[in-house]
């Protein structure tokens, strides 16, 4: 017999429920009892509105995600939990798995989280395993001038990494001044589009917008590097290849986290990747990505609200056990 859970579905757009699941584990699995999990506002809010392309719908799926786009589809990547049973009984792990009370996971999946990072910021694992590829496409050296634009939780996480390589000068750019208490927190100068200093070597753009990715093309020296890191949906979007573009002859490369760079993959896998995204989050000063918490109970209800916020970074999830 299967035990029960609960899990949040996206049912139809902007609808949300939590349904009953079943946990059913397999030869080579793990159960594990959920303590928290993040909400990552981007994706999963695109996910909640129905704008994944149906060309991108095998590869958008998460991990461990059930149903299928458009709907209904239960989605998500970043639980924290303990492990209920077996030779790993109590160890606390972080695994890919949506927004569910308790779930069975391959062993291989569940990868424990370092006992120098509190289970409440491990769910910002997946976010931190994001911008370290992106810092891997971005080949940031020491010495260079590094902008980042849009500082939500993923352009924040990879300032965070760029403003630890050494003599780097890393500014996050935003369109919200509140963000610039943040961007100190975590090492980084902050400027606001209009004042953001240009000629940067390397310009990471995170802010999923027309407007931010101009002000990233505007930022660029010459011969410099572009990296966009957002993911725009089924939305289209207008890229500025006029005026000095050419003449600066600039590089536009696109960061997507299911791959690894061509120049790691040889020696990197994904289960290496997490694991030093974990290591990564051994710094208190992360603590300020999570923006909020509510409970599970309420998350269906909560949902939209907390997609819709602009103020939202990352908001986890409490599950009381």
């Amino acid at each position: 017999m299967a035990d029960r859970a609960r899990a949040l579905w996206i049912t139809g757009p902007r609808q949300a429920e939590i349904r009953p699941a079943d946990v059913l584990p397999h030869p080579g699995d793990c159960v594990v009892r959920t303590l928290f999990t993040g909400i990552s506002r981007g994706t999963e809010r695109l996910v909640f509105e129905g704008r994944v392309p149906e060309s991108e719908h095998q590869t958008m799926r998460a991990p461990m995600q059930e149903g299928a786009f458009p709907f209904p589809v239960k989605y998500g990547y970043s639980a924290v939990g303990r492990i209920e049973s077996g030779s790993d009984k109590g160890r606390i792990i972080f695994a890919l798995h949506p927004h569910q009370d308790r779930f069975a996971c391959p062993l291989a999946m569940a990868v424990p989280v370092p006992a120098t990072v509190p289970p409440e910021r491990a769910v910002l694992a997946a976010n931190m395993e994001t911008a370290l590829n992106i810092l891997w496409d971005a080949q940031v050296l020491p010495g260079d001038r590094v902008a980042v634009i849009g500082a939500g939780v993923v352009g924040a996480l990879s300032g965070y990494l760029a403003a630890r390589i050494p003599g780097t000068e890393t500014c996050l750019i935003d369109i919200n001044p509140e963000r610039a208490a943040l961007a100190e927190a975590l090492g980084c100068n902050f400027a606001a589009p209009n004042t953001a200093p240009e000629g940067a070597d390397l310009v990471i753009h995170a802010s999923a917008s027309d407007a931010g990715l101009a002000t990233a093309l505007a930022l660029a020296g010459c011969e410099a590097t572009v990296i966009e890191a957002s993911w725009f949906g089924a939305r289209p979007t207008t890229i500025g290849l006029g005026g000095a573009f050419h003449q600066r002859r600039l590089r536009l490369i696109g960061s997507q986290v299911g791959r690894i760079p061509a120049h790691r993959a040889a020696r990197w896998t994904h289960r290496r990747r997490l694991e030093m995204a974990l290591q990564l989050l051994d710094d208190p000063a992360l603590d300020g990505l999570i923006s909020g918490e509510s409970a599970f109970d309420a998350a269906a209800g909560d949902y939209a609200a907390l997609l819709d916020a602009p103020n939202t970074l990352c908001h986890r999830l409490r599950y009381d056990t």
